[in-house]
């Protein structure tokens, strides 16, 4: 089993918070996670998919009444909405009588704001973090290329072969489009929604034009923003919007999509093997992402990612603010001898950034001029990581 960083901060929030909600994609890991925090002290667990864990909440108050010197982990809290305000009475009364933190643990593959939508908020008395699957920190640095490749959730990365792993990739897809979408949403056919998908792995990384995959899908725009929300909302695709602060320059409005897991977009696309995905065109594209999906993933809490890209051509990959103001300005490569364009440079002239990174597949790290560093994707989360 491979440790995941999350861990320490999970135990953390659940010594400050009453409530902890860790939200994240199905099979991301969040159960294995929280099974493992219930050995550490008293605790039960109850998978609200399960009809005979859910009977024993028919009364629920009574039930959690009964248990509230333990810690209660609630899986797929989606599936049992009015549980909210029954747990707010019950963080209430349990403060009063001193049990301030590390009452509930709720897992929710969903994210913050269409869990709030279930319920009544628990604003407050609720702390929320998100389970990113397995990214380049996690795994040895002789191992990104398979996570590339792959993708970082762990039964895909730790299967046999590449074809067991594509196999669980293309079951997965078949359970969110047949049984998970259907849960959180209106009714969508799984056809229409899979070619939607597949449309924006296709698409992996460029700007938003809805008009176009309206066009395609032969819907409106607004349906098409529907299907986009939805996917954003279950965690499995990044809409990152553009920087907005500079209001001297023609700034590009739109957002750039990506298909948050690297594995998933080759699945999407067909792709198996290095060897498949190399000889793509997305292949550039694909490992942006899953650099951008790293480095966020890495980044102290509160830290902003956009994109930089003037009418004029100035462009920065990702900019990331952290909470102190610090701006990072990152661009990525595929290749192993990254030349950066003169865009790069005029918009750190626009943006004067803290820091200018180049992340490239290589291992060296070294000065490129002009102040920009050359790092692997290692080193570069690990300096985020030290941000924190």
């Amino acid at each position: 089993m491979i440790g995941r960083r999350i861990y320490a901060e999970l135990g953390e929030r659940l010594e400050e918070a009453p409530a902890v909600a860790l939200i994240g994609p199905r099979q991301v890991g969040k159960t294995t996670l929280a099974l493992e925090i219930a050995e550490a002290r008293l605790s039960i667990y109850l998978d609200l998919e399960s009809d005979a864990d859910r009977a024993k909440l028919a009364e629920p108050e009574l039930y959690l009444s009964e248990h509230e010197d333990k810690l209660v982990i609630l899986d797929e809290v989606h599936r049992l909405p009015n549980l909210f305000q029954i747990l707010r009475g019950l963080i209430d009364s349990g403060r009063r009588k001193g049990r301030r933190a590390g009452r509930f643990l709720l897992l929710g593959s969903a994210s913050i704001d269409l869990l709030r939508q279930s319920g009544e908020s628990l604003a407050g008395r609720i702390s929320y973090l998100e389970m990113h699957p397995l990214d380049a920190l996690e795994v040895g640095q002789g191992q990104v290329e398979r996570l590339w490749v792959r993708g970082g959730f762990p039964d895909s990365f730790l299967a046999g072969s590449d074809r067991a792993s594509q196999r669980w990739r293309q079951d997965f897809i078949r359970s969110y489009l047949e049984r998970d979408i259907p849960m959180f949403g209106p009714r969508i056919a799984a056809e229409t929604l899979r070619r939607f998908w597949t449309m924006l792995a296709h698409h992996q990384s460029g700007l938003l034009n809805a008009a176009d995959f309206a066009r395609s899908l032969g819907v409106d725009n607004k349906t098409v923003a529907s299907y986009l929300d939805l996917l954003v909302d279950l965690l499995l695709v990044r809409r990152l919007e553009p920087w907005h602060n500079n209001a001297g320059k023609r700034l590009v409005k739109s957002p750039r999509i990506y298909v948050r897991d690297s594995g998933l977009v080759h699945t999407l696309l067909g792709l198996s093997t290095a060897e498949d995905v190399l000889g793509h065109p997305v292949a550039g594209a694909s490992w942006e992402g899953f650099v951008i999906e790293t480095l966020i993933a890495a980044a102290p809490e509160g830290t902003r990612a956009n994109f930089y890209r003037t009418a004029a051509g100035a462009e920065i990959d990702v900019l990331l603010t952290l909470p102190g103001g610090a701006l990072w300005a990152v661009e990525i490569k595929r290749s192993l001898q990254p030349k950066l364009e003169r865009g790069f440079h005029h918009a750190c002239s626009d943006l004067a950034p803290t820091r200018r990174l180049l992340v490239y597949p290589g291992d060296e790290r070294y000065p490129l001029g002009e102040g920009v560093e050359v790092m692997s994707l290692k080193t570069a989360g690990e300096a985020l990581l030290s941000e924190g």
